[in-house]
């Protein structure tokens, strides 16, 4: 759990650091990656460290207002990872799809309001479903006196399976299907030009790794987000719909794998990217504290 915090504030500091100190990072793209590092940010500082200590000592000793405060930017802050995630991918099919228009179409200012959008949305979302979820039997878990939860009933159980996972899933995965059938038909239209010119075996060799690194990031981005999020939503319906007491012990663990996801996001999204390696090495040996460190140079080709 410690290594879950640690790993989830020091990856998406450097993250947030990188693309908003160095110029050349500010790019819709990496607007919207930050946007979703400072929401996995706050959850690593105001959401983990009290859910560390009530997961070690099986119950809550920090009151009702924290607990409040905590169970609300809890909800609210993984919502907005999730719509970020959704952003990024919808970023990502534009750029491959009209790669000529992107550059006018999308910018920075319809990348801010795309993240306006998204904090907005789920701060909306989440208070609809404090106030309106309506289930508060506390009998039905064995919690300890003072203990801090939230119990969702049956029907926002449904909604906020489809709103924050069935919905936001889907969209992820037939986008990327999409980006990846149309790099998968570039790569063998360029194995198919360069079949008939020099150097042909070399090249294929370059297009089919490429190919195959296009493949591998993107499945991870999918199956990370599937599976750090699935067994949280199969408890929330079966839980919802089931007659007998879960053990808190199953929720506990169950959200954490979900606050796993916003330790990977920055390695997904940051770590795979050469410019994040020499942003890194600048800042931890304080190289940014230079004059003028911020026009420096970290992307020798296109993104």
């Amino acid at each position: 759990m410690f290594a879950v915090v640690i790993l989830t504030l020091c990856g998406n500091l450097i993250v947030i650091i990188s693309i908003t100190h160095f110029k050349q990072l500010h790019t819709p793209t990496n607007m919207l990656v930050l946007s979703l590092a400072v929401a996995d940010l706050l959850v690593g500082v105001f959401v983990m460290p009290f859910d560390m200590v009530k997961l070690i000592e099986s119950c809550w000793y920090f009151g009702s207002f924290i607990c409040s405060f905590r169970t609300a930017f809890s909800f609210c802050l993984t919502s907005v990872s999730i719509s970020s995630l959704i952003f990024i991918a919808i970023d990502r099919y534009f750029a491959v799809f009209n790669p000529f228009l992107y550059s006018t179409k999308i910018t920075l200012n319809i990348a801010l309001f795309c993240i306006v959008l998204s904090w907005l949305s789920s701060l909306c979302y989440n208070l609809s479903l404090f106030f309106f979820n309506g289930n508060n039997d506390s009998e039905k878990l064995n919690a300890c006196f003072g203990d801090c939860f939230i119990l969702i009933n049956a029907t926002w159980g449904i909604i906020d399976l489809l709103v924050t996972f069935i919905i936001p899933c889907c969209v992820m995965i037939i986008l990327y299907a999409r980006i990846f059938l149309v790099a998968k038909k570039q790569a063998q239209a360029i194995n198919s030009i360069t079949n008939q010119i020099t150097f042909t075996n070399g090249i294929n060799r370059i297009s089919k790794k490429s190919e195959w690194k296009a493949a591998k990031t993107l499945g991870i981005v999918v199956f990370v987000f599937l599976f750090c999020w699935i067994p949280y939503y199969v408890f929330i319906v079966i839980d919802g719909f089931a007659t007998f007491t879960v053990p808190l012990i199953v929720s506990n663990s169950l959200t954490w794998l979900v606050y796993c996801n916003s330790c990977i996001n920055p390695i997904i999204y940051a770590f795979f990217y050469p410019w994040f390696q020499k942003s890194t090495r600048l800042i931890l040996t304080f190289q940014i504290c230079s004059s003028g460190s911020s026009l420096n140079s970290l992307i020798t080709e296109k993104l």
